[in-house]
């Protein structure tokens, strides 16, 4: 039986039909799990992100990115986070069934593992490689960090230059001989880091995830052309790297200060296009399509507005590209970037 999140009656107050409905989606980026206290939907399995991907869009795929959901109790601490693997794998198996319907739920998986073992990480990324059941595509590790304490922290709590680390280094270059990519989580101060990063190891694939963090809330608050000034130079800078991929979307978490979640009513998708435009115009310009991919980021996303909406917000973002290129943004750079078949 689905679970509704909290503010299902408010999300609600905003109902739109999808546009594009044939449009064929991947959606890169959601998370799942269970008894999670605090967050808007404290139960994310399959039947919540089918009734979201199910709800009009055209969602063929997507891909499951960590978030520190059923690790083991036991055993190990540096193995713990394989639990989180198995039990998505678990869920894409019934997805594949094709028991619940079409789309192909974490059709794609991107675990987590404590690169500043070393190269000893070997070993936790080959047993998540068996526990994806040819599923793993990769590895996600939080650098998110700020100094004032009202932003917070990836939960992993990271040194304020993890990307930079020797440790952390000698983890990552673990990822390139098993084919897996890197997720990059930060904050937008960090973005060069992540540039230093791609530059150092021009064999590995890296995803910027939700445009590198720009941030709009405690000291940022007020301040957002200074933000967006920036956060355009680094990314201009990340972007001459060819071996990184930017995901579009994630910015509509309360972190982003845009304050959707404190409104009477939630926004339409013209509101979220309008509000956000410069961010995803500007990256498309530096990346192109080819290294472009849009992404929910559900259910954390959902604390500001509906999964119909979001995506109808990118297709209405999208609406001057050709055919080609919404295909890219839609589906085929995550498709290839992945390795998926769908």
């Amino acid at each position: 039986m689905t679970e509704h999140s909290k503010n299902h009656d408010w999300l609600a107050l905003t109902v739109e039909e999808p546009l594009e409905p044939g449009l064929p989606i991947c959606d890169p980026h959601h998370h799942l799990w269970d008894l999670r206290s605090g967050r808007v939907a404290e139960r994310y399995l399959l039947d919540e992100v089918l009734e979201d991907a199910g709800a009009g869009h055209n969602v063929v795929s997507t891909v499951f990115i960590e978030c520190g959901a059923m690790f083991k109790t036991d055993g190990p601490e540096a193995f713990r986070p394989v639990g989180e693997t198995e039990f998505v794998n678990g869920i894409a198996a019934m997805s594949a069934s094709g028991l619940y319907g079409k789309t192909r739920i974490a059709a794609g998986i991107i675990g987590t593992a404590s690169l500043r073992m070393g190269s000893a990480v070997g070993a936790v990324l080959d047993a998540q490689i068996a526990a994806g059941g040819g599923r793993f595509r990769g590895i996600r590790l939080g650098a998110a960090w700020d100094p004032d304490p009202s932003i917070p922290n990836h939960r992993t709590e990271p040194p304020e230059h993890l990307f930079l680390r020797d440790d952390f280094r000698a983890g990552f270059a673990q990822l390139a001989p098993r084919h897996l990519t890197f997720e990059a989580w930060c904050y937008h101060r960090q973005i060069p880091d992540v540039t230093a990063l791609a530059r150092a190891y021009p064999g590995t694939t890296i995803i910027l995830n939700h445009f590198g963090g720009p941030l709009g809330i405690g000291p940022y608050a007020g301040k957002e052309k200074d933000v967006y000034a920036e956060w355009r130079r680094s990314i201009s800078e990340l972007a001459t790297c060819p071996n990184v991929v930017a995901k579009l979307g994630g910015i509509n978490m309360e972190i982003n200060g845009f304050g959707w979640h404190e409104r009477r009513r939630p926004p339409g998708s013209q509101e979220l296009a309008d509000a956000t435009r410069h961010y995803y115009e500007f990256t498309i310009e530096k990346f192109g399509a080819d290294r472009c991919m849009f992404e929910s980021n559900f259910p954390v996303d959902k604390a500001s507005c509906s999964y119909t909406v979001l995506w109808n917000s990118f297709k209405r973002l999208a609406s001057g590209c050709t055919a080609a290129e919404k295909a890219k943004l839609f589906h085929d750079t995550a498709a290839r970037v992945y390795r998926l078949q769908t």
